[in-house]
């Protein structure tokens, strides 16, 4: 079995074009408005009803509100519900309770201690994705898509998985994932800024190159 790929935060047709003609698994939409991936739910519901069934669709959240999720899940189909807050385990089953979906729980790494707080969530969570902890003054001040990595030999060995796997995420690119899954392992792995040509505009040349890396690896 191959590694499986996620792109995140597409906001337009030719990107989600690019997504899934080059094999990804997952695309994932944000919802989190001071990210400049943040999508409307017509906008987001647009893409979202133009995804194959073989593709997942994921919904990027940071500490929402239980009317938040249900205005966007009215408005937009979504199998999967990303956390990428500070969201507790409880806050997990409550999310999936509430939804009915599956949901991904995002991990910010910065040490070895990062790493071994993930197995409190394995049991919850239906896949943990680990993502680099932003330094304080570094990258665009959002949880996620800062083009920051984190020391991959952290992962090696010790990443705990969520009831269905673990994601790589955090300065992944076309240049660099081969080596990444070398150091870590990882079986699927995310990528967002990486293959942007600016912050929030995905360039589908570079989304073609990283789906055919990840799948090289």
């Amino acid at each position: 079995m191959g590694v499986s790929v996620k792109i995140c935060g597409i906001t337009d047709r030719p990107a989600l074009d690019a997504a899934l003609g080059g094999g990804a698994r997952f695309v994932g939409m944000v919802f989190y408005p001071p990210s400049p991936r943040s999508l409307s739910h017509d906008a987001a519901g647009t893409l979202a009803r133009a995804v194959p069934a073989r593709v997942e669709r994921v919904g990027v959240f940071v500490d929402p509100r239980d009317d938040d999720l249900l205005a966007t899940l009215a408005r937009v189909p979504l199998d999967l519900i990303q956390l990428h807050g500070n969201e507790d385990v409880g806050r997990i089953e409550a999310v999936r309770a509430l939804t009915g979906k599956r949901v991904i729980k995002a991990i910010k790494v910065a040490r070895a201690e990062d790493v071994a707080a993930a197995a409190s969530f394995a049991a919850t969570a239906d896949w943990l994705l680990y993502d680099a902890k932003v330094p304080s003054g570094q990258g665009l001040g959002l949880p996620g898509g800062n083009a920051i990595a984190f020391d991959w030999t952290l992962l090696s060995g010790h990443a705990a998985k969520g009831r269905e796997g673990w994601i790589l995420s955090g300065g992944l690119s076309a240049e660099n994932v081969g080596e990444a899954i070398r150091i870590t392992g990882a079986g699927a792995v995310d990528v967002s800024s990486g293959v942007e040509n600016a912050p929030g505009h995905k360039d589908p040349g570079a989304i073609r190159a990283f789906l055919k890396a990840a799948g090289a690896a």
